[in-house]
Formats: structure tokens, C-alpha cells, sequence
């Protein structure tokens, strides 16, 4: 026998004995991801940040394995997909099923199973045999595929193309956030919703009055001419009502830049737009689409006067609308929301995790109206404030002190100041 021939018998009969060896609990399966991104392992069942927007229909399955052994070496795995999480628990995996691969491959292995399609939920798990035993079945996954093409999405894209009162561009650019409402009537039972949000430059999803999602600054930058990132959000513990409002929040992002002064260099893409399609699943089989048109309202009166990346944001709370994205807000003196131009970048499912928040800091030293939090950090200040109607805060922001005082000349004409202005009130701390 040949050294070729010796050492593929010798992995052969090494994974026939792994294979029957017993489930080894010093040995397990985690960080499953799905086109490198987390499945939300560790999420609650009614988060809205699942994993329901890839961008194809042949995603690609990743994990580790873990050991307080030593000298552990996958020798096999088999990956089992269903189509819902009762199938997956009788381990039927009717979309795919690997049986047990000779492999140690634990990156990047292709979906090769019947065929996925657009808004299609999925579950999954792996299990790995090694030179040690076998894991156990890991915890189910659930992913999504996202709407693989535009023919697939259902509204239009709505907004205002103009500039409203006050606001302007040129070096330092001013817009008060869009804020944009819909009531909805559902027609059954709900068995599973799904939001897909395309707000450019950034947007915040509201139904019922609660804010959807963990995700901050979304969606990600892109060069909107050639490509647009949608969200994607589990709104099914939401859809709980025979009614249902639907709000979105617009700011600039960079979409609608924050210089344009030099447009030679900063290209402007456009005003904020957004395109929304919610499709509702129903106990009886049904399928609805709550989508974004023309019979929106829309209003820039909000508390939010403007929000530019460089100069920071304006929030004047003697203009907040409370209630204003549940289904009983009055708002009849809102516009009706234009139809907009269209937008050439090329709707896509995001690639990449979404931005959030990861840990909070408290200041490290506090003198002279000086707040030190003693290291750079890109994020939001939380503090309680009291004043009268009308008073003014300012928060001054640098990277660091010179001699105890901001240092900001390497922030050049970014103005990088927020700005709240009371309602009084407020009640301090």
C-alpha cells in the first residue's frame, strides 16, 4: 500500500471510530455564524435583531469548537436546515441535510440544499464529531433570507424634496429629522412579520410607540450611486393588535452630507428618503404587504432640528410630539409624504453586523465644567438635566486637554457640539 493510499485509510478509519464514539461533554459547538455574522445565539426569542436580511440565497455556515481537552481535532460534522423550528427539534432537516461530512472544515461551507428563497426563515444546527467524541447537537439557529432583488420589494421611496424652513447647506449643513407615521389595519392572526427599511441617510423604526431594534447609526455608509443597505427587523411580538402604527425617524447620515462646500469632493446623494416593506404572515396562509407610499404623513416639526456628524445635534424638547408613532396620534396637521426620485444604488441585504451599543462609561473626573471620561470614545452623553422652558445646554466635545482646556484645532470647522434645549420639565438629578 502506497503512503497516499495508508494515510487516507488511516483518516478513514480515524472518523469511523469518531463517529461512533460517545457524546464527549468536555467538547461543544459555538460562535455559529452565517456569512461570518452571528445568528443571535444569545438573543431572546421577541428580539428584533435576528438574522433575516442575508443578501443571498446560498449563505455560508461557520463555527468553532471548544475543549477543556487537549489535542482535539474535528474529524466530521453534520449540518441539519429546516424549515421550522419543530423539524429541526425531530432533527428533519427537509431544506438540508449533510449527513456526516468527512471534513475538518469549519469556515465558509455552501448552502447545498433546496433551493431558499426571498423573505424565507430558517433554522439550523451542527453537530461535530472529532478525534475525542462527538459533540452534541448545538442550539438552534434561526436566519433569514432578505428580498434578493428589487422586484421583490413592495412601496416606494417617500420623503420631502425640498428644503423646509431653516434649513440650509453649504459648509455646515442644517435639516431637522423627517418623522413619518402610517396606521395600519391587519387582517388576521399573525404568524410571523418582517420589516425590511431602507431610510437613507440614517432611520430609526417605530411601531407602536417602541422604538425596533438595538442598532445604532443604520445603516451602514455606503456609495449610495452604486449601493443601498436595508435593515431587516423581527417585528412579529409587536403585531399583536387589529391595528398597527408604523413610524420612521430620517436624519442626514451621509447621505445628505455634512459639508457641501467643495462639490468637486464630497458628492451630495440626495435628501432623506426611505423605502419601507413590512410583510405580515397570517395563521390562515395569507400574506400582506405594509408598505411605504404617498398616503404616509410626514413632518419636520419635530425635536429634532438638525443632526450633522461633524457639528452634532440639536434637540429642542419643547417640540416633542409624545405618542407620536402609536395609533391613536393626531396628525392632521402633518404633510402627506412626497414620492421621490428613486435613488441608482442597487438595494442589498447589510453584510456586515450593525453598529451598537457596547459598554457604557462613567467620567473619570469632572472640573470645571470639564467632563473627562479619561479615553476617546465614539458615542452618545447621557445626563439629567432641569432648566426652564427655553434654556439652553451646550456640550462642547474634543479628543483631548491642553493645559486642562478642550483642545480642538484638529477639529478644524466641525463645529461637534450638541445642543438641548429645555421644556421645562425637566427635573435634574
Amino acid at each position: 500500500m502506497n503512503k497516499r493510499l495508508f494515510s487516507l485509510f488511516l483518516f478513514a478509519l480515524l472518523f469511523a471510530v469518531s463517529g461512533t464514539a460517545k457524546t464527549q461533554k468536555n467538547i461543544r459547538v459555538t460562535s455559529l455564524k452565517i456569512e461570518g455574522m452571528s445568528t443571535g445565539y444569545n438573543q431572546p426569542v421577541s428580539s428584533a435583531d435576528r438574522l433575516l436580511g442575508l443578501d443571498t440565497p446560498s449563505p455560508r455556515f461557520s463555527w468553532q469548537t471548544e475543549s477543556s481537552l487537549r489535542n482535539v481535532v474535528q474529524t466530521g460534522y453534520h449540518i441539519l436546515v429546516a424549515s421550522s423550528p419543530e423539524r429541526l427539534a425531530a432533527n428533519e432537516g427537509d431544506l438540508w441535510d449533510t449527513g456526516m461530512v468527512l471534513s475538518r472544515a469549519q469556515l465558509w461551507i455552501p448552502y447545498q440544499g433546496k433551493s431558499l428563497h426571498s423573505n424565507q426563515r430558517c433554522w439550523w444546527k451542527v453537530m461535530v464529531t472529532t478525534n475525542q467524541g462527538d459533540t452534541s447537537w448545538s442550539e438552534p439557529q434561526l436566519f433569514g433570507v432578505g428580498l434578493l432583488n428589487e422586484s421583490r420589494w413592495s412601496g416606494r421611496w417617500i420623503g420631502l424634496e425640498s428644503l423646509q424652513p431653516g434649513e440650509s447647506r453649504g459648509l455646515h449643513t442644517r435639516m431637522a429629522a423627517r418623522y413619518l407615521r402610517k396606521v395600519f389595519k391587519l387582517k388576521g392572526q399573525v404568524k410571523c412579520a418582517t420589516a425590511y427599511v431602507a431610510g437613507l441617510g440614517l432611520h430609526q423604526l417605530y411601531v407602536n410607540g417602541q422604538q425596533i431594534g438595538s442598532q445604532v447609526l443604520s445603516p451602514i455608509p455606503s456609495d449610495y450611486r452604486k449601493t443601498i443597505y436595508y435593515n431587516t427587523y423581527d417585528v412579529t411580538h409587536q403585531f399583536t393588535d387589529s391595528s398597527v402604527a408604523v413610524g420612521v425617524i430620517l436624519g442626514n447620515g451621509r447621505y445628505f452630507p455634512m459639508r457641501q462646500n467643495k462639490p468637486y469632493k464630497i458628492p451630495v446623494f440626495g435628501l432623506p428618503k426611505c423605502r419601507v416593506d413590512i410583510i405580515v404572515e397570517y395563521t390562515n396562509g395569507k400574506t400582506d404587504h405594509l408598505s411605504s407610499d404617498e398616503s404616509w404623513k410626514i413632518t419636520t416639526d419635530g425635536p429634532i432640528r438638525a443632526n450633522n456628524e461633524y457639528d452634532g445635534e440639536e434637540y429642542d424638547a419643547r417640540r416633542e410630539m409624545p405618542g407620536w408613532a402609536t395609533v391613536y396620534f393626531n396628525d392632521a396637521n402633518w404633510k402627506k409624504a412626497e414620492r421621490t426620485d428613486i435613488p441608482t444604488g442597487t438595494l442589498h441585504g447589510l453584510v456586515t453586523p450593525g453598529m451598537t451599543v457596547v459598554k457604557q462609561l462613567k467620567p473619570v473626573k469632572i472640573t470645571n465644567h470639564i467632563i473627562d471620561f479619561g479615553q476617546n470614545t465614539a458615542g452618545w452623553v447621557r445626563m439629567k438635566v432641569s432648566g426652564q422652558a427655553g434654556d439652553t445646554i451646550r456640550l462642547r466635545y474634543a479628543e483631548r486637554l491642553v493645559d486642562g482646556k478642550l483642545y480642538t484645532d484638529n477639529l478644524r470647522d466641525a463645529l461637534s457640539e450638541d445642543i438641548y434645549v429645555c421644556n421645562g420639565t425637566e427635573k435634574g438629578s
